[in-house]
């Protein structure tokens, strides 16, 4: 199985940027697609980007089209998510996953493998 261990998150300003990065150990980290995902208080963990195991395809939530990317690096076992433009209705817990198939998906119970999540908080 992979580890998935999340980092980058903190305090920032409405419209500032942040870099989430999403360290995994263990198993070959090229065969999981990964995803990132969130959970803010009183809502449901949503789908925010996901990612290939290739690199090559990407989808995002509507919500941050045109404001987040995801992207990886296979040789260094890391999936990232860069946050620019960021709004007060970002705020949340984010978390990576990834899943054992070429492909990455937008349902929660589509991975297999959790990381513990980091915080992210946009002030107005």
């Amino acid at each position: 199985q992979v580890q998935l261990v999340e980092s980058g998150g903190g305090l920032v300003q409405a419209w500032g940027s942040l870099r989430l990065s999403c360290a995994a150990s263990g198993r070959t980290f090229s065969m999981y697609a990964m995803g990132w995902f969130r959970l803010a208080p009183g809502k449901e963990r949503e789908f925010v980007a996901g990612i290939s195991r290739s690199g090559s395809t990407t989808d995002y939530a509507d919500s941050v089209k045109g404001r987040f990317t995801i992207s990886r690096d296979n040789a260094k076992n890391a999936a990232y998510l860069q946050m620019n433009s960021l709004k007060p209705e970002d705020t949340a817990v984010y978390s990576c996953a990834g899943r054992l198939r070429p492909r990455m998906r937008s349902r929660l119970d589509e991975y297999d493998y959790w990381g513990q999540g980091t915080q992210v908080t946009v002030s107005s």
